[in-house]
């Protein structure tokens, strides 16, 4: 307001400035327009204008609005006459200082040919002030003064609107703030109170799951004692059927002790080659060929729950995506680095790849492609696991060249974040 300041020592007249620079200060500012519109008011009495717009810009339709307008006569032609959006494309003095940053004084605007038609004959508009108006210190819009009559305006006025424009900005800036606390505020309360109903679900689920796999397990134990081999299977698949159901389930809740910070890992000598075996085979159907690329005999120090609950999910996600009579790949393995000999575990489909756009945000929770239809968690939890065995997961994808993930931890042991010793892995060849 330094300019304001200014403008009281020059002498008469300018204290009629300040008081409406104080009244604007003492505006509640809760609401954008309102307050806008309150503004344009005192500025235009302060100045002797006809009509005062803060202007703003839409980059969406690449427009300048009038957020706020003097409800005066001029001010109500505007709007009616649609005026009060300027299309960026359309030129005129208003985009000119928009796009310079440089105030614009006129008192004879009917002799100015950059002025629009429909300011000179729509409006009337004879006198006018232009000036920059910055958000946070960037340009998004301009701040008009407008009046019927020529001559009407001193050369002190400008400084004036830039004075009051600059205080715009503050508002604007201010309610756009509380705006995105609100929204991000509103966000989180939806997510939080989401998680928690589908944790309470999936617990429940669970609950029921349980019982009705054992009673499939004492079904098959039942028809393998009295020779029956065709019940046999059908239980073997109901059984499959089964684990791939409960496997959602298993993510909502791993999701939510993550989120809760109680997602640990207890590492342990584990079969990584055998591991990679039976969980592949749970997966192949008659339309999905698992392919297994491993040592008889891979011993690693990780939890094998966790790297099975990654492996699944990987090779769900494959399945998913693979074509009909598909092959996915599964790699074991280790290879040296600089800092030791890491454990490797590649799973590779024929599927139709990964936009590049999706690519970043891929192992966020609950990101999901627009052909997909599961839940967004899968990817994301493997990735966590990769995460508490020190390791990582990466991904390689083309469009229309299927996809290969790589989820790999170091052999030694590293120290984690708290400081103390954890045992990512150890290899023991056979």
């Amino acid at each position: 307001m330094d300019n304001a300041r200014d403008l009281l020592e020059d002498g008469t007249g300018e204290s009629r400035l300040l008081r409406t620079l104080e009244q604007l200060l003492a505006l509640e500012g809760t609401d954008l327009r309102s307050a806008l519109d309150q503004a344009s008011q005192k500025v235009a009495e302060a100045v002797g204008a006809d009509k005062v717009d803060a202007m703003f810009h839409d980059p969406t339709t690449d427009t300048l609005v009038a957020v706020g307008t003097s409800p005066t006569p001029m001010g109500h032609r505007q709007v009616a006459i649609g005026m009060d959006r300027l299309p960026v494309v359309n030129g005129g003095r208003e985009v000119e200082v928009f796009l310079t940053g440089t105030p614009y004084l006129t008192r004879h605007a009917d002799q100015d040919p950059e002025q629009l038609p429909g300011i000179i004959e729509g409006l009337g508009v004879r006198s006018a002030i232009i000036v920059p108006l910055a958000v946070d210190g960037q340009r998004r819009g301009v701040f008009v003064a407008s009046a019927a009559a020529p001559e009407r305006f001193s050369e002190k006025d400008p400084r004036f609107l830039q004075a009051v424009a600059r205080w715009i900005g503050a508002l604007a800036h201010r309610a756009e703030l509380v705006e995105r606390i609100a929204a991000e505020a509103t966000e989180r309360g939806r997510q939080v109170a989401a998680e928690e109903l589908i944790t309470v679900l999936a617990h429940d689920l669970g609950n029921h799951l349980a019982p009705l796999k054992a009673r499939i397990d004492l079904l098959r134990r039942r028809a393998g004692r009295e020779g029956r081999a065709r019940d046999v299977n059908d239980a073997d698949e109901a059984i499959r059927a089964l684990q791939r159901f409960s496997r959602p389930i298993t993510d909502l809740l791993a999701a939510a002790r993550l989120e809760q910070g109680i997602f640990v890992a207890s590492p342990q000598p584990v079969d990584l080659a055998s591991l990679a075996r039976e969980t592949s085979e749970v997966f192949a159907t008659r339309e999905i060929r698992m392919d297994v690329w491993a040592p008889d005999e891979l011993i690693v120090h990780a939890d094998p729950d966790r790297i099975r609950q990654a492996l699944e999910n990987l090779l769900a996600n494959a399945v998913k995506h693979s074509p009909e009579q598909g092959i996915v790949v599964i790699e074991v393995g280790t290879e040296p680095r600089t800092d030791g000999e890491w454990a490797t575990v590649t799973v590779s489909d024929q599927g139709p790849g990964l936009p590049p756009e999706l690519l970043p945000r891929l192992f966020n929770r609950f990101t999901r492609g627009s052909a997909s239809s599961g839940l967004g968690l899968g990817l994301y939890l493997a990735s966590r696991i990769a995460d508490i065995h020190g390791g990582t997961l990466a991904v390689d994808s083309r469009p229309g060249e299927g996809a290969t993930f790589r989820l790999t931890w170091p052999v030694a042991e590293r120290p984690s974040t708290d400081g103390s010793t954890a045992p990512a892995a150890s290899v023991d060849r056979a």
